[in-house]
C-alpha cells in the first residue's frame, strides 16, 4: 500500500512539474509573439530623399541624387500642363529628381537625348547619360511616368 501511495505521489509530482513547464513555456511563447506584434507595426523609416520637382538649369544633374528624369515640357502643349499639374498635385515619388526642362528653348538637349516630342521623359545617370526614354503624351499623367519609367 505504501508503495502505491509513493508512487501515486511521484506520479502527481512529476504531472504538476510537467503542467508548470508547459506553462511557462506557453507565456513566453505569447510574450515573444506579442513582441513580435509590436515590432511588425513599428513603421520602417525611409532613408530615400523626398522626391524633388526642379527646374532645368545647367548643373542640375550633377547637383541632384537618386533617380533623374528629365522632363521635356512646353508651356503651349496641352498634356504637358495637364502632366505638370499632375506631378504637382500628387508629388514626385521618394528618392526621384523630375527635371523640367523647356522643349522648345533647349534644342541642344532634345539633340543629346533624341526627342522629337514633348512629354517625353528620359531617365539619366549621374553624368547625364540616357538610361531609358519614355514618350507620355498618350497617357498625360504621373502614374503612366512611374509605370513606364520609375517601376
Amino acid at each position: 500500500m505504501r508503495k502505491l501511495i509513493l508512487i501515486g505521489v511521484g506520479a502527481l509530482i512529476l504531472l504538476g512539474g510537467g503542467y508548470v513547464l508547459l506553462s511557462q513555456n506557453d507565456s513566453t511563447t505569447s510574450k515573444t509573439a506579442a513582441v513580435q506584434k509590436s515590432v511588425a507595426q513599428v513603421p520602417a523609416t525611409s532613408t530615400a530623399q523626398p522626391g524633388k520637382y526642379l527646374d532645368f538649369t545647367p548643373d542640375i544633374i550633377a547637383q541632384t541624387t537618386g533617380t533623374k528624369v528629365l522632363f521635356f515640357h512646353a508651356p503651349w502643349c496641352p498634356q504637358c500642363r495637364e502632366l505638370d499639374a499632375d506631378i504637382k498635385s500628387k508629388g514626385v515619388p521618394d528618392g526621384v529628381s523630375i527635371i523640367k526642362i523647356d522643349y522648345d528653348s533647349h534644342q541642344k538637349e532634345r539633340q543629346k537625348y533624341g526627342i522629337t516630342i514633348q512629354t517625353s521623359f528620359v531617365k539619366v545617370d549621374d553624368q547625364g547619360n540616357l538610361v531609358e526614354k519614355y514618350v507620355a503624351y498618350d497617357e498625360p499623367n504621373l502614374e503612366s511616368v512611374k509605370r513606364n519609367l520609375l517601376d
